[in-house]
């Protein structure tokens, strides 16, 4: 019996928490027994997680040579406009013949899906619309029909789902005229990796650590609004408030997604270089540009907690890889952390701003036990809510619905 073909439509197969997200997805359906491929817009192997260069998936890469902005504008209409003729090629020239097509970030592509898929599903990480950045008069007329046409193509899809209560909320509030509550995923980790592999030390790191060095650590992508600086600006003010010996041991790392070809990745590096140096705290603050999978890994196993900087996150993938590394976390007080992360339990949720994420921080810094206790909990926490197992089972019991729901109807 010829196995149920799904394909992956996204629109740059990077490194970031949508990528982890559909890799993720792709390996539990993969396990379930399911023909899994991509089809993307953009790939680059030495940009990528593991999976996508190891052979696990094929990958088409289609209309790369399309234009990602115009003038340095116009990125959404450039988007929607690579996204669309991927399906079309998926659709009318590729001879993959799926069963069902996941979709992510932009949804101008469902209406086209359909001329060959009966079943597509869309996962919502946020309304696109949102992510915007406001502007003035002309970019809100700009962005009027843009809007329009997101909300109606996420109609278009056969099945909606989102990462969190938080965004199921906004997507109500955004998109009013869909009559739609989407059903509530959350992301999980493939903790494959944190089972087989040995850490490196922390002097096989390359950062110029000591042994006993105490790490604070930072994952997020080199943009603006994950808020980096504020783990620099509470680094700032925790050396006034913990014990020299505390304070000479400590280090802040901050390890993130990076894309040279993304102008505001390359801006903002060299605004958080700048600002640790007016900070007097360059040897304190070590930068990591797009780790590895065991760089990451390393660098959780080795630090003493990780800080999550970002207001309003959508869901947030790497508290969760903190807490199945059993290190507490220190985040943001909204969004999806607050749905993770059971305060004072695994982790602390803090207003953002450096006093208030300097108090948590300085509990878990002077006090390693309190630390250990609080990461044990966050990997007990994990194994009951947001195990792989259980995403997969969800997401595959889902998957199964759709195509039986299409094949009676």
């Amino acid at each position: 019996m010829k196995p149920v073909t799904v394909t992956f439509l996204h629109p740059d197969l990077g490194i970031g928490g949508a990528e982890r997200l559909v890799i993720d997805a792709a390996l539990a359906l993969k396990n379930k027994g399911f023909e899994v491929n991509f089809v993307t817009a953009h790939y680059d192997s030495s940009h990528c997680f593991k999976e996508t260069c190891d052979g696990t998936f094929s990958i088409t890469v289609v209309g790369d040579w399309l234009p990602r902005s115009l003038f340095g504008r116009f990125n959404a209409v450039c988007a929607y406009i690579r996204m669309i003729y991927a399906a079309l090629y998926l659709i009318f020239f590729s001879g993959i013949k799926p069963d069902l097509v996941v979709c992510d970030i932009v949804s101008a592509c469902i209406p086209i899906l359909h001329f060959g898929v009966k079943n597509v599903l869309f996962y919502c990480h946020f309304p696109d619309q949102l992510l915007s950045l406001p502007g003035n008069n002309l970019k809100k007329l700009y962005r009027l029909p843009i809007n329009w046409l997101e909300e109606r193509t996420t109609g278009c899809a056969d099945k909606i789902l989102v990462n969190s209560e938080f965004t199921r909320g906004v997507f109500k509030n955004t998109f009013t005229s869909l009559n739609i509550i989407p059903d509530v995923l959350y992301p999980s980790i493939n903790t494959k990796h944190f089972d087989s592999e040995k850490p490196n030390s922390l002097k096989e790191l390359n950062l110029n650590l000591s042994e006993d060095a105490i790490l604070i650590l930072s994952i997020n992508r080199y943009e603006i609004k994950k808020n980096v600086k504020l783990a620099i600006s509470a680094l700032h003010e925790l050396k006034n408030i913990v014990e020299n010996y505390v304070w000479e041991k400590i280090n802040l790392v901050i390890a993130g997604g990076y894309d040279p070809r993304v102008e505001e990745n390359v801006y903002y590096l060299s605004e958080l270089k700048n600002y640790a140096k007016e900070m007097n705290l360059i040897e304190k603050v070590h930068f990591l540009k797009s780790p590895s999978d065991k760089e990451k890994f390393s660098l959780l196993m080795n630090c003493r907690l990780l800080v999550y900087t970002p207001s309003n996150e959508h869901f947030g993938i790497v508290p969760l890889e903190a807490m199945y590394a059993k290190k507490p976390v220190v985040a943001v007080n909204s969004g999806g952390p607050t749905e993770t992360i059971s305060d004072n339990v695994c982790g602390f949720l803090c207003e953002p701003t450096p006093s208030e994420f300097v108090k948590a921080m300085k509990i878990l810094l002077e006090d390693e036990s309190k630390a250990i206790k609080m990461g044990n909990e966050g990997r007990k926490r994990f194994e009951e809510l947001f195990s792989f197992n259980a995403f997969t089972n969800q997401l595959n019991s889902i998957v199964n619905n759709m195509l039986n729901k299409n094949k009676t109807d």
